[in-house]
């Protein structure tokens, strides 16, 4: 029995070109799932310092000046009631190299934060560490 043609290796280059394409692929879908974990992780931490800024704000402002028609955020009242929630949470040592911003626009408020993140496989050619954002908005109407 012989063969038509002479074809040895060719099955063996074949597998090994594809398990190389799984483990890229499998690298990429490990890495962007830690990215999505912690993007929805800073998000709830966005959320609850936006809600922390908020509700001290608009109680300072109640206290001091009474209800209007608009409760207007102090900015850097809010950026203070943000720290003070981020070291309470203890956010600051679980995400080490954490950033946040508060932007006050009228009756509302934004807190941006932004960590870094060590990718858990990193493939030739990529970052080891990205920075992954979370971001809430809260309003302060006054009924």
């Amino acid at each position: 029995m012989s063969r038509g043609r002479d074809e040895p290796g060719q099955v063996t280059l074949m597998l090994v070109g594809f398990f190389l394409v799984l483990a890229f692929l499998a690298a990429a879908v490990v890495d962007a799932s830690a990215a999505y974990l912690r993007r929805e992780s800073l998000n709830s931490l966005a959320d609850g310092a936006a809600l922390a800024a908020a509700d001290g704000v608009q109680a300072e402002q109640v206290y001091t000046e009474g209800l209007g028609d608009v409760a207007k955020v102090d900015p850097q009242a809010a950026a203070g009631y943000v720290a003070d929630y981020l070291v309470s949470t203890g956010a600051l040592a679980h995400y080490p190299g954490l950033t946040w911003s508060v932007r006050a626009a009228g009756d509302g408020l934004t807190v941006h934060v932004d960590a870094p993140l060590r990718l858990p496989i990193t493939p030739p050619g990529w970052d080891a560490v990205t920075s992954v954002t979370g971001e809430a908005s809260v309003l302060v109407p006054v009924r």
